[in-house]
C-alpha cells in the first residue's frame, strides 16, 4: 500500500488514517511492533515531528500503545480493530451510496447492479482481458 498525500488536508491527519486502514487490512497485525518513529518518517518522507503527532493521536484513540524501552506496538485488542474496520467500511459505503445516488440510482437498483456484477470485477479486474485503454 502506498502511502499517498492530499494538499488539502493536513499531514498527520492522513497518516492516521493511512496507519489505521494498513491496522485492519492486517499490513501491521494486532500485538505487532511499529518501527521507529525516524524510519517510519523517512519511509513516508515526512518530518519525525510530523508521524510522531500521528502516532500519538493512535495512542489517543488506543490503537497503538508505547512501552517506554520497547517501542510502539499495534493493540491486541482485535475486537476494536474489527469494529474500527466496520467504522471504516460503513464510511466508504456511505460515499458509494451518496455517489450512486447522485447518478440517479437508489438502493434497490445498486443492490440489482451489485448482483449482476461478474466476481473478477469485484476485484478490480477486468471481464475481457482488456485494459480500457
Amino acid at each position: 500500500m502506498a502511502w499517498d498525500f492530499e494538499t488539502d488536508r493536513p499531514i498527520y491527519v492522513q497518516l492516521v488514517e493511512q496507519i489505521q486502514l494498513r491496522i485492519v487490512a492486517g499490513e501491521y497485525p494486532a500485538g505487532s511492533r511499529l518501527p521507529a518513529v525516524r524510519e517510519l518518517a523517512a519511509e513516508v518522507s515526512v518530518n519525525p515531528n510530523t508521524m510522531q503527532k500521528a502516532l500519538g493521536e493512535l495512542e489517543r484513540m488506543d490503537l497503538v500503545r508505547s512501552q517506554r524501552t520497547s517501542g510502539r506496538f499495534i493493540t491486541e485488542d482485535v475486537n476494536k480493530i474489527r469494529m474500527i474496520k466496520e467504522n471504516l467500511a460503513r464510511e466508504q459505503l456511505a460515499r458509494f451510496l451518496e455517489q450512486m445516488q447522485a447518478i440517479g440510482y437508489n438502493r434497490e437498483d445498486i443492490l440489482r447492479l451489485l448482483e449482476t456484477l461478474p466476481e473478477n470485477e469485484t476485484k478490480g479486474e477486468e471481464t475481457d482481458g482488456h485494459s480500457g485503454m
